[in-house]
């Protein structure tokens, strides 16, 4: 079930709010509202397949456990860290198994030509994300940046909470351990939620949905022959696409998250506006870098101990394995990775702080452009071939659709609406008006038409995948 899906909008989302407001205000205290979003979390996710409903359920009573034993712990530190590292390593475990085991093997086949017969396993659906979540419980109870939760169902509730179980955002423990506890709904919470999740939704279906038809077939015909422009028409189709369809469900998590009193942080800022690669990690899937940063990066020894440019070199291996079991994830995570060790090595260099900031901004696409052909590319191969034809090495001797059968009005539009909407353009307008009751009335209407088209969208639609949901 996927957000933009008429059963989740239409049904699954009404009923939940309803049960929620009606049968929760019933009872004093959030415990009953927790149960009821603790209930409709798991079946969100059994929809999914029920089948790894008890891979999750195993991940919940892991760290519940081993959260309980390092509370208990607590003055004796050696013991409490090996705790700690056990019940690390047993979510590393899991997270290894159904996603890297596989890849694992079939390298080791193809390095030593040997031949370990291995079980394809499917990868269910938002394990980087729910055991994430699950490591970030026990080591804030470890920093003693939370108190440990003896209730199994507020642990569950967190790991599955369902606006973000699937693919973000990520959210760790301390930042919503009292909203567990102790939450209060509102108005402005529950309006502001609808408009979050109604922009979200509308960024998802009207934009990324549009451009994933043209992305995917510029793609799938790389192989087969496309000319040089097609392949750069590609590779900006799929970097607007990625940015709609990812900061588009999190709008929409964010927004889910207020309707149910929570308050989940900003995954994204406007990452296409960013003057540097390091820039653009502050700006881009903003829980994931924050994640890295305070459970492995500072860990490391960050900028303080040790090598700097090291850390960050293993920081960036890790974010590209961790968003796949694939050569080609592990190379866009050491070229982003490359090209932020070299900022940190001219960053305070005279004539690179006199760069234009437009300069800047032109390189910094530049680099990401390139990396998110090493992203979207079926293999590190498939990666190289495409990049190949973008800078004209790798010429097609017949080419199955010219540049100009994509470029078309209708693509120029949405490519133009992709520039505007990637930017702080429109946020910037509203805010230009210094009468606050017209501000809001020209943002309702403009809530309300989004929603309105969106909803058409959504009804003429067939096609509507997550891109992160494979991670």
């Amino acid at each position: 079930m996927v957000f933009s899906s008429q059963i989740f909008i239409f049904i699954f989302l009404p009923v939940t709010l309803l049960i929620y407001y009606t049968l929760g205000n019933l009872f004093s205290g959030n415990s009953f509202k927790n149960y009821i979003s603790l209930f409709a979390s798991l079946l969100f996710y059994a929809w999914g397949g029920i089948e790894n409903l008890p891979l999750l359920g195993g991940c919940i009573l892991i760290n519940y456990i081993f959260g309980l034993l390092i509370d208990k712990l607590k003055e004796k530190e050696k013991l409490k860290k090996i705790i700690l590292l056990i019940g690390i390593i047993l979510n590393l475990s899991l997270l290894f198994y159904y996603k890297y085991y596989g890849f694992t093997i079939g390298n080791i086949n193809k390095i030593f030509n040997i031949g370990f017969q291995y079980k394809e396993i499917i990868l269910p659906i938002g394990i980087s994300f729910f055991t994430f979540q699950g490591m970030s419980y026990i080591i804030d109870i470890y920093r003693n940046d939370a108190k440990v939760n003896k209730n199994i169902f507020s642990v569950a509730l967190y790991i599955s909470f369902f606006p973000q179980l699937i693919a973000g955002p990520i959210v760790k423990y301390k930042d919503i351990d009292n909203q567990i506890r102790q939450r209060k709904e509102t108005i402005e919470y529950f309006s502001y939620g609808i408009e979050r999740f109604v922009i979200g939704l509308s960024k998802k279906v009207i934009i990324a949905d549009v451009l994933a038809g043209i992305t995917d077939t510029i793609f799938s015909l790389s192989n087969t022959g496309i000319d040089q422009p097609t392949a750069w028409l590609g590779a900006v189709c799929y970097t607007f696409q990625i940015y709609f369809d990812f900061s588009g469900y999190s709008d929409m998590a964010i927004g889910l998250g207020y309707l149910f009193g929570f308050k989940f942080m900003e995954n994204f800022n406007y990452p296409y506006i960013s003057k540097s690669i390091t820039e653009f990690w502050r700006r881009w899937h903003i829980s994931l870098s924050t994640w890295f940063k305070e459970y492995l990066y500072i860990p490391l020894g960050g900028n303080r101990t040790g090598n700097t440019y090291l850390n960050l070199f293993i920081v960036f291996l890790v974010t590209g394995l961790w968003h796949g079991a694939s050569w080609n994830f592990v190379a866009w995570g050491i070229w982003h990775g490359v090209f932020i060790i070299i900022e940190k090595l001219i960053n305070k260099k005279t004539w690179y702080v006199k760069i234009p900031s437009f300069i800047k901004i032109t390189i910094t696409m530049f680099i990401v452009i390139l990396g998110w052909v090493l992203f979207r590319a079926n293999g590190l191969r498939d990666a190289i071939n495409y990049l190949s034809i973008m800078f004209g090495i790798n010429k097609a001797t017949t080419v199955t659709f010219q540049f100009s059968y994509f470029v078309n009005k209708k693509l120029a539009f949405w490519i133009l609406i992709s520039i505007i909407g990637s930017t702080p353009i429109i946020s910037n307008a509203l805010k230009l008006n210094q009468n606050k009751e017209i501000s809001e009335v020209v943002k309702t209407i403009f809530i309300g038409m989004l929603l309105i088209i969106t909803i058409i969208f959504i009804v003429n639609s067939t096609y509507s995948p997550f891109i992160y949901f494979q991670f």
